[in-house]
């Protein structure tokens, strides 16, 4: 669970920076310097030193390499978060694929977000790579990771309704899942509570730091029962396979009902952008369309959701209390496109019964077998 950080407007931000390499501490240190917000309050060159300096220096949120001497990045995630959980932040080299998985155990282990190292102080690169650094600092200290916590009075919250009671215009035909901030995590509990044999296609979207989709559906795939894999152009949608946009493209469903990967310029700040892909749902399956809104920060996916919910389709967003950060869910809410707000442990098994079609009934009142064939577009 996670509640927002006693860090208020105003203060600073107290860094801890975790990597055995000088070089890349002083980059990353010359990158937090331009933000006045941020101050690095201390630097450890293993998990160990990190132990032992967190209790002194008290920081808001801790940068973390992955390979390290003594104690490595996964072995420091899983100890911190059992002891005295931090928002963690994951800098690692996105292009060696050796490390894709220890970066993902990372994340299941409790770290919150991902970034790939800087390559250099070229200005070029600099600039862009500090923007990316000081934003995922500035959304990971307004979390605190921690057992439990209470409502806040300004939740927004709905009753919870009984799984295999949501109610749906149309057979569904399609799920869209997006996320940003905790989606990793959310989509691998998610997408690892379907069935082998679940009778819908899945499309996903998740914001990821560039170099590290692929990484992303590889690890997936390895925790779950459906097919996770990346969209291929072109290609139609199957049943029972959650799909990815290749790294740095938007994904959609065309006209044809074929995916359609793109490289367009990012819309609202993003590519892959979760309001593409839904509003493309919304276009080729009507009211067949599910739209899902995890944790996030910003606002993208709202106007998507809204754009299926305007077709008669199904919406579902996160609720506030098991949302990292609440963004997106919270943006989709207040623009009226969610039919349902649901904790993310719900949202899988709600996602299993509505994938099992109501079957008709002869006039003798037994059941007629249903193709699956026929929710394809």
């Amino acid at each position: 669970m996670i509640q927002p950080s006693a860090n208020g407007v105003g203060s600073v931000i107290r860094v801890l920076l975790v990597d055995d390499s000088p070089i890349a501490v002083e980059i990353v240190r010359r990158m937090l310097a331009t933000a006045p917000e941020i101050e690095v309050v201390g630097t450890a060159s293993n998990g160990l030193e990190a132990l032992e300096l967190i209790p002194r220096v008290r920081p808001d949120v801790i940068c973390t390499d992955l390979h390290m001497p003594k104690m490595d990045g996964v072995e420091l995630t899983r100890i911190v978060m059992s002891r005295s959980p931090l928002p963690i932040l994951v800098l690692s080299v996105s292009v060696q694929a050796e490390q894709e998985h220890n970066i993902f155990q990372m994340l299941e282990a409790g770290a919150l977000d991902i970034l790939a190292k800087p390559r250099g102080g070229l200005e070029s690169d600099f600039g862009i790579t500090a923007h990316d650094l000081i934003t995922k600092i500035k959304i990971l200290a307004g979390v605190k990771v921690i057992g439990r916590r209470a409502t806040s009075a300004n939740a927004i919250t709905q009753p919870i309704l009984p799984l295999h009671s949501l109610p749906t215009t149309s057979a569904p035909r399609i799920v869209g899942i997006g996320a940003s901030t905790g989606g990793p995590q959310a989509l691998e509990r998610i997408l690892g509570q379907l069935p082998r044999d679940y009778p819908l296609p899945l499309l996903c979207v998740q914001h990821i730091a560039e170099g590290f989709m692929q990484g992303l559906v590889d690890w997936l795939a390895g925790s779950c029962r459906i097919q996770v894999r990346t969209a291929v152009e072109g290609a139609q949608p199957l049943a029972g396979t959650a799909y990815f946009p290749p790294n740095d493209r938007h994904l959609e469903i065309d006209d044809a009902g074929a995916f359609r990967c793109s490289s367009a310029l990012p819309f609202g700040g993003h590519r892959p952008s979760v309001d593409i892909a839904f509003t493309s749902l919304a276009r080729s399956y009507g009211p067949g369309a599910v739209g899902v809104l995890l944790t996030g920060m910003g606002q993208d996916g709202a106007q998507g959701m809204l754009n299926i919910a305007r077709v008669g389709g199904l919406t579902i967003a996160q609720d506030e209390e098991s949302s990292v950060v609440f963004g997106m869910p919270k943006r989709a809410i207040e623009l009226g496109a969610v039919r349902h707000v649901l904790p993310l442990q719900q949202i899988g098994p709600v996602l299993c019964d509505i994938g099992i079609p109501k079957m008709p009934r002869d006039q003798f009142g037994t059941t007629i077998p249903i193709s699956y064939k026929s929710q394809r577009p």
